[in-house]
């Protein structure tokens, strides 16, 4: 419904003569547009391209991802899994909640919906997050300030490389860090310089000594599979995927692989990522462990319906590896695949704040009390 609405003010602002302009992946809004961009193919150095330009009816005959998946849309799951035990919360006041009491199931992927404003972070990401401070928020905050920080490092990868190449050459490992002894003097290993303009910004400017590549010429000389560590850096997931044999790179380059973060650099600066990015780099870091609790907000922000599946693949492996999911979101895709819903409302503000349904997607269509069971 919230979707309805802002399409109904995007078309307000139009027919006032203004021109409007919207970045978009929910297929609700794509329909209302009177003229579509579609770039891709894919992501990252795959994608660049207008692959389409046109009607929404000329869309859904293009040969592009979003053409595609604009025709699709998933059917509400038939087979539930069942709670082992359940986690309590009573009586919540938080903001506008009244007195809500939910029992959120152990091992199965719990959907936490309703109108904007109905409560929804509040009861998990205020209330059950106090309650149960062992529950693990992967969220769309950065993963790193720091340009020294990339997906190499925080995966880990970085560690496993670094060692790869002191084998394979004979020497110290810690050649193989721009943060250490093989680190460009000149840029310490950051790969620009900056130039300090007294009342302006730093300018920022590729390091002419390293020509932008972090490391000593003495470090880039040594190979591993015929690549320096500098290349290495600059492949992508995928690439890196072929390029390495060693079963704990595989390993780790293949969760990020799941999570569709195939396109990405393994030396991209962490804080250059977007939220999306940001927190399927955390799923990524995740999806080895067992009987923990996951609490995510929206995470389908950012994605394409293609990834969408995807993202619910990456889900699935986490209840069933034996751990419980929770999820707040509007994507009704998503929706039709939880195991159980707790749907928040009727409205938002003072008018939310109470549970009109609890249950699996199929009794949620039955639910006329729940705004949200006129769009699953």
């Amino acid at each position: 419904r919230d979707v309805h609405r802002l399409n109904e003010m995007l078309q307000k602002l139009r027919e006032r003569g203004n021109t409007v302009l919207v970045v978009e992946h929910d297929s609700d809004v794509i329909k209302v547009a009177d003229h579509i961009v579609d770039i891709g193919p894919h992501a990252g150095n795959q994608g660049g391209e207008i692959v389409y330009e046109g009607s929404y009816a000329g869309l859904l005959k293009a040969d592009t991802l979003t053409g595609k998946f604009m025709k699709e849309a998933m059917p509400i799951k038939k087979e539930f899994r069942q709670a082992k035990k359940h986690l309590k919360l009573s009586k919540v006041n938080v903001n506008n909640l009244k007195d809500v009491s939910v029992n959120i199931p152990v091992g199965v992927l719990t959907l936490v919906t309703g109108v904007a404003g109905s409560g929804k972070s509040s009861l998990i990401n205020e209330a059950f997050v106090s309650e149960f401070p062992e529950a693990i928020v992967i969220d769309q905050s950065a993963v790193g300030a720091s340009p020294r920080s990339n997906p190499a490092t925080y995966t880990g990868i970085m560690d496993d490389v670094r060692k790869a190449f002191a084998k394979a050459n004979k020497v110290d490992a810690g050649l193989f860090s721009f943060n250490s002894k093989g680190a460009c003097e000149n840029c310490q290993g950051l790969g620009v310089v900056y130039t300090d303009l007294s009342f302006f910004e730093s300018v920022k400017s590729p390091c002419e000594v390293c020509r932008g590549k972090r490391f000593k010429d003495e470090v880039l000389a040594y190979k591993l599979n015929g690549k320096s560590i500098a290349e290495v850096l600059d492949m992508t997931v995928r690439q890196a995927l072929e390029h390495f044999d060693q079963p704990e790179i595989q390993r780790k380059l293949q969760t990020m692989s799941d999570v569709g973060l195939n396109y990405l650099t393994l030396g991209q600066p962490l804080n250059t990522l977007s939220g999306g990015e940001c927190q399927r780099i955390k799923l990524a870091s995740e999806l080895h462990k067992e009987g923990s609790i996951y609490v995510m907000d929206e995470p389908t922000t950012g994605l394409h319906k293609s990834d969408m599946a995807h993202l619910l693949e990456i889900i699935n492996k986490l209840v069933d590896g034996g751990n419980t999911v929770i999820v707040i979101e509007h994507n009704m895709d998503v929706v039709r695949n939880a195991d159980w819903i707790i749907d928040l409302g009727p409205e938002g503000g003072s008018r939310g704040g109470q549970v009109m349904f609890e249950g699996t997607p199929a009794d949620l269509k039955k639910a006329k009390q729940s705004i949200t069971s006129q769009y699953i």
